[in-house]
């Protein structure tokens, strides 16, 4: 299989899932950067917990740099035990992978020390936890480290490897740390055996996501803050699920998600025409902040500032109606209309009235006044309106989680036939 492939194959098992990797102090230690750039090429958010040990082949800058995330280390660090204590740390994971994994912390693992925070963190845990053993020859064959993985497999601890050949310290056999791209595949395996069967399979989703730039000229242009994290992790959540996904999204600064057909486009007239090219499709989710208006007549030429006259008049028109018009009954209307509203007051209540007008079926209403971080950060507050339900209000969570929660309602909404 090619890289390419691996890819594309992989993605959708790990797009926006969460792995907690814990580098020990192996040679093999020296992969782990190469690991993290390909967990996260397929989608997943890698954050590192490095042990002294580790820090002796990878620098925590260099662990940082390729998972974009704070690297964690010291077990009695007050900052971090009050901004991301280790019992929180060992929980917000999808899974927890030793790599490399140590005779040493093999060891510790499997009779419950807790003398450092990798092995706290192991030991508070509540998430699956994967090791891919990385030692030499003869003390992966000691009887000692054989009982050990004996003892964490019966535990229902995963085992990667290890490989068999050449080591660093001269020896041949068994005892190297399987090579990133071996890793990557087995937790991308790991991921599809646990989903089992796709709830979404065979059925088209169409989501949109970003914000809409409305020419004023050529040069300038009319917008709003979204960043669109929102609306592509819904993508990606979406794809997870089995769905096929049609991304319409505005100009945005993220990579496309995996295993979803992005199609790009600037203007609100643009984000409905490529919705209505891609129907017909069982869901729609509108998670764009498209604008409302539009300059009408916007310059062929870049409007020029004249000295001492007054600002040019912009005439404003209005925007078509992406989510009412999708939401129309007719033939050619998905199953499920999902809306979102954004809101800076009276959050529900608007949004409410929103569902009402627009004639979608559900609406995911969140709080974007100034101070809560919403538009272009990574966490979101939000209710979920369904007509005949009651609200469903969900705590502050990161984007990716919202997603996942929104992708996990829509499919139940089809097996279970709720409105």
């Amino acid at each position: 299989m090619t890289e390419q492939n691996s890819i594309q194959t992989d993605s959708a098992a790990l797009a926006a899932k969460r792995i907690l990797l814990i580098v020990a102090g192996g040679i093999a230690a020296f992969k782990t950067p190469d690991l993290v750039r390909r967990l996260r090429e397929r989608g997943a958010a890698v954050r590192v917990v490095l042990t002294d040990g580790g820090a002796q082949f990878v620098t925590p800058l260099t662990l940082q740099a390729v998972s974009e995330d704070k690297v964690y280390r010291d077990l009695w660090s007050l900052t971090d035990e009050s901004e991301m204590g280790h019992i929180q740390l060992s929980r917000s994971a999808d899974v927890i992978l030793v790599a490399p994994a140590t005779a040493n912390i093999l060891a510790r693992m499997a009779h419950g020390l807790a003398d450092d925070l990798a092995t706290t963190v192991l030991l508070a845990t509540d998430k699956p936890v994967l090791v891919a053993p990385a030692m030499n020859v003869r003390m992966y064959e000691h009887a000692a480290t054989q009982a050990n993985l004996a003892l964490l497999a019966a535990r229902g601890v995963g085992i990667i490897g290890p490989d068999e050949g050449a080591m660093a310290c001269g020896e041949y056999g068994p005892g190297r740390m399987s090579e990133p791209l071996s890793i990557v595949a087995h937790l991308a395996q790991w991921f599809r055996d646990r989903l089992g069967p796709k709830p979404l399979a065979g059925r088209h989703a169409i989501v949109t996501s970003g914000p809409t730039h409305e020419p004023i000229d050529p040069v300038r242009y009319i917008a709003n803050r979204s960043s669109g994290k929102q609306g592509h992790a819904v993508a990606a959540a979406l794809a997870t699920l089995g769905a096929r996904v049609t991304l319409v999204s505005g100009p945005v600064r993220l990579p496309d998600p995996p295993g979803v057909a992005v199609v790009a486009v600037e203007t609100a007239r643009q984000m409905l025409d490529a919705c209505q090219a891609a129907l017909p499709a069982d869901i729609l989710v509108a998670a764009a902040a498209v604008a409302d208006w539009h300059v009408a007549g916007a310059g062929e030429k870049k409007l020029k500032k004249q000295e001492g006259g007054a600002p040019p008049a912009l005439l404003l028109a209005e925007n078509p109606d992406i989510l009412a018009t999708l939401s129309i009954n007719g033939p050619q209307r998905p199953a499920l209309v999902v809306g979102f509203a954004a809101e800076t007051n009276n959050v529900l209540a608007y949004a409410q009235a929103k569902l009402a007008r627009k004639g979608c079926d559900w609406i995911v209403a969140n709080d974007v006044s100034p101070g809560t971080g919403t538009f272009g950060g990574d966490r979101n507050s939000v209710h979920l309106i369904r007509r005949e339900q009651p609200v469903e209000d969900w705590p502050d969570l990161p984007k990716t989680d919202v997603a996942a929660r929104l992708a996990a309602r829509i499919a139940d909404h089809f097996e279970n036939g709720k409105k």
